[in-house]
Parts: C-alpha cells; sequence; structure tokens
C-alpha cells in the first residue's frame, strides 16, 4: 500500500465513495459534503496521508491537540465518530482499524489526484472565490459550521443571526471555506456594511462579482453567495434575495444578520454563545478545556503571551471572565489580548468595568469587529431614536424582566404600555435582548456586556439617576415574596446571580 505523507496539499485523497480535499478541509460523498467535526477531519488526514502505516495514540493527540492536553478517550471518541461517518464496517467496507497497543492505521486504498484534474487550487484561488485569507482557527463551531454545510446546498437560503460579537461573520466565512470546492462557479462574499443606502446594494453586489451585465448574469450560476451585515438594509436584501432565488435556480445564499430577513423559504440559524464551564467542571484543566470559551481565551492568551499556561489555581478566574464576558468570541478574544498587560489577575479585577476592558481593538480586523464597543455601536447606531431610549432605560434591571416589569419602571407619558412592549419585542428580534419562556411567562435578559454599553449610554443621557430610582421604587414594592418580607440588599443580590 502506498505511503501518502509526501502528499502536497493540492491533492484530492480519494478512497471509497468520497474525494477529500485537505486544503478546503472538506470531504464529499459525491457531490454532498459530509458532516464532519474539525477534530475528526484532522484525524482523517493524518491517516489518510500516512495509509498502510501505523499511526500511534499518542502522535494522533499531539497532531489533533497540539495545545491541550487530552486524554485517550478524547481520540477514541473522535475516532468512532469518524468511523460512524464513513459509514465504517457497513456493507463489509474497513477504513480505519485499531492495532492493538500500537495505534491506528488506515487501511483502504487511497488514490491521490491532482487538482489540476479537475480544477486547479490556483485556478480556484484566484478566479472562484473572494474569501479573506484565514489568521486564527476557528474554536468551538464545529457542531454549527457542520450543520450549515450539510443543510445549505439543499435548502439554499440561510441566515446566521445573533447579537453583536457572537461571531456570525466567523461562522460565515468558515462554512464558505468548506463549501469552495461544492460550488462549480466558486464562492462569494459580499461586505454590506460598506453601504447605508438601500439603493446601492444591486450595484454594490454587481461590483463586488464583477457582474458586467448586473445581477442577470448569475442565472445559470452554480455558486454560493455570502451576504454579510443585512440588518441595516434589510427591506432591499429581501426583495433581492428573493428575486435571486427564482432567477437563479443553483444559487445558494447565506447571510448573516442581527434578525431574520423573513423570506420565504428562509432558514434561521441562531448561533449560541461559547460553552462556558459550570463551577462543578472546575476541578482539573482538562475538564475545565472541554468548554469552547476556555478553549478561545486559551488559545489567544498564548498566541498573545508565549509560554502562557492554564493551571488549576487559574480555572475560576478564567471561568469567570468567560462567563462576565457572556460567551461571547470577540469579547472573549478582546479579554485574552490583554493577558501580558493585565495578567488573569487583572483582567478579573477590571470586569465590573468589562466594557472598557474591551476597548483595545485588532488592528487586522474590519472596523465594527477591532472593539466590541465599535461592534456595539454600529448595532446600536441603526436602532430608532425611541429604541435607543428604551434599551437604555431597559439596561437598569439586573436581571430577567417581564414585560409588565419593563412597563413598571420606564413607560412615561410619552412611552406608552403598548409602545414600549412592541419596542421591547422589536429589540428582542434584533439581538440586543435575549428571551427565555418559564411558566408561560416571558421574559427578557441583557448580555453583560450590552447592558453595560445600555448603562454608559444611559448615563451620558443624564437620565441614569432618575431611572436607578424608580428601579429601587419597584424592588421595594417587590420586597415582600411567598408571604414576607425580603430585604433589598438580598433581592438585590439575587438579581445579581441571576
Amino acid at each position: 500500500m502506498n505511503s501518502l505523507r509526501d502528499l502536497n496539499s493540492d491533492a484530492v485523497l480519494r478512497f471509497g465513495p468520497y474525494a477529500f480535499h485537505p486544503r478546503q478541509r472538506l470531504i464529499l460523498e459525491g457531490d454532498r459534503p459530509l458532516r464532519m467535526g474539525g477534530r475528526a477531519l484532522d484525524i482523517l488526514q493524518v491517516l489518510v496521508e500516512r495509509a498502510g502505516n501505523v499511526v500511534s495514540k499518542d502522535e494522533l493527540i499531539a497532531h489533533v491537540w497540539p495545545t491541550s492536553v487530552v486524554e485517550e478517550i478524547n481520540l477514541r471518541v473522535h475516532i468512532a465518530a469518524l468511523r460512524r461517518a464513513l459509514g465504517d464496517g457497513q456493507n463489509g467496507q474497513c477504513y480505519i482499524v485499531n492495532i492493538p497497543q500500537r495505534g491506528y492505521s488506515f487501511i483502504a486504498p487511497v488514490q491521490r489526484e491532482l487538482e489540476g484534474t479537475l480544477v486547479s487550487i490556483e485556478t480556484v484561488q484566484k478566479h472562484q472565490h473572494n474569501l479573506p485569507a484565514r489568521l486564527t482557527p476557528v474554536t468551538g463551531r464545529d457542531s454549527v459550521v457542520g450543520s450549515v454545510v450539510r443543510q445549505l446546498p439543499v435548502r439554499r437560503f440561510m441566515t446566521l443571526i445573533g447579537p453583536a460579537g457572537i461571531g456570525k461573520t466567523t461562522v460565515a466565512l468558515r462554512v464558505a471555506e468548506l463549501l469552495l470546492q461544492h460550488y462549480r462557479d466558486g464562492v462569494w462574499i459580499v461586505d454590506l456594511a460598506a453601504i447605508d443606502d438601500p439603493a446601492r446594494l444591486v450595484d454594490h453586489l454587481s461590483h463586488t462579482l464583477e457582474l458586467d451585465v448586473g445581477l442577470d448574469a448569475l442565472a445559470q450560476r452554480h455558486a454560493l453567495l455570502v451576504l454579510d451585515n443585512c440588518e441595516h438594509l434589510l427591506e432591499r436584501c429581501r426583495s433581492v434575495v428573493e428575486g435571486l432565488l427564482v432567477s437563479a435556480p443553483r444559487l445558494s445564499i447565506l447571510a448573516t444578520s442581527r434578525e431574520p430577513l423573513q423570506v420565504a423559504g428562509e432558514t434561521v440559524q441562531r448561533l449560541p454563545a461559547l460553552a462556558v464551564p459550570p463551577m462543578s467542571a472546575l476541578h482539573c484543566v482538562t475538564e475545565a478545556m472541554g468548554y469552547s470559551a476556555v478553549q478561545l481565551f486559551v488559545s489567544r492568551a498564548r498566541a498573545r503571551q508565549q509560554g502562557f499556561a492554564l493551571r488549576e489555581q487559574d480555572l475560576k478566574a478564567v471561568r469567570e471572565i468567560c462567563r462576565r464576558l457572556d460567551g461571547l468570541p470577540l469579547a472573549i478574544e478582546l479579554a485574552a489580548a490583554q493577558i501580558d498587560a493585565l495578567a488573569l489577575v487583572g483582567l478579573q479585577a477590571q470586569l465590573d468595568n468589562c466594557f472598557q476592558l474591551l476597548t483595545q481593538g485588532r488592528r487586522t480586523a474590519v472596523p465594527r469587529h477591532q472593539t466590541l464597543k465599535a461592534a456595539l455601536d454600529w448595532s446600536y447606531e441603526r436602532l430608532s431614536p425611541l429604541e435607543q431610549t428604551v434599551l437604555q432605560r431597559l439596561a437598569v434591571f439586573k436581571m430577567a424582566f417581564t414585560l409588565d416589569a419593563a412597563i413598571s419602571v420606564i413607560s412615561c407619558a410619552v412611552l406608552r404600555p403598548t409602545s414600549l412592549v412592541e419596542v421591547v419585542e422589536r429589540l428582542a428580534v434584533k439581538s440586543l435582548l435575549s428571551v427565555e419562556q418559564g411558566s408561560g411567562v416571558a421574559r427578557y435578559r441583557f448580555l453583560n456586556t450590552t447592558r453595560a454599553y445600555a448603562l454608559e449610554k444611559l448615563e451620558h443621557s443624564g437620565d441614569l439617576r432618575a431611572f436607578e430610582m424608580r428601579y429601587a421604587r419597584y424592588i421595594s414594592r417587590a420586597r415582600w415574596v411567598s408571604g414576607g418580607p425580603l430585604s433589598l440588599q438580598l433581592i438585590e443580590q439575587l438579581m445579581d446571580v441571576g
């Protein structure tokens, strides 16, 4: 059996019904992208490139988790997932075998096929996409990326939604990278943040895609179009997308937005925050590193401070940093970037002033992603004056609140209850508030970072003290709970925990 360890990254590795494109980190079964997590792909690449040879478990772990300490069970879990994805063991086909006391071996015949026999990678890179070069790995998004990669070619139109800093653009770009080889006419990203006038949308699309005859040129294209930052051009985006889905039947569209476009056939994927470990997971570094928020913090801290290592005595501090930053990737990255200046103790001490903590920018990012304030400014500036006012005033709530509570604290002669309810619901749709359902009652909650931003705006308006007083009076009326009085201090403590 031939060894493939010297393969260059321009090769397609074929085995059975599968084609593995290492550079795009994509595996196809025919034309269908296969569901495959990032770790499983790393393992597959090592095994396939050394097909016919035994790769030790230690070597696999060192390759796949080069900066982490993991147990062998992690490797076994990903090997099992890889086998399931490949149908290993079905219909008598076997790809990966365990060699007792030695490791694993890929035993199926593997053929090397240069991309030049199909479409050269150089041609694809030059003419078939405009994706930016990735500077850092994507952390904690394997599941959602895999879901979108599987669905998008079939559903054709999907929208990634979520608040500022959640990583919508990062996920969209990763999906686009993995689907690059799937679309014959390429993958193209269009940043709509560059324009504010809806009338310029079509011209901006045509210019970015280098279309000489307008969007009609897309009619026969088998391509993926990524529309990034649609929220401020919703109506125009909606009409353009609806037209393209009809006129270009082989076109797929992936949009990012704070809210859905509400186009017929739209599949909405809300991005969750990164996973923050519970207190029960802080007994050892390995367990804490199983959570994506910690993984991202450690990865970015190591990039900033040579020799940074997560220790057991650091776990509570890192967990608190990630929790107070809501598991937001942008916030965690910006905080970790200051590890050399403040150290963990300093970062944790700054959490009460987390908004100021996150004003250090990423110079390589687009302006709205350089700081958390810039990302929130982008969302806030596109609210109506009434929406801005309500967002500011709601920030006096320290925990989840009902619509009745909001009406009690911030309604006034100008802001009637009916109008307030409508605005609160719009803020939730725009991902500036999250909604929790319990006992049939909707409760609204701020992210810590968004609340800090809104409080600062409220203070600058000169109304902070007035609404803090209204909030305090509301809390005082709520002091009697379950038939007995609760101290204001205890209520505040409970609200802080919330």
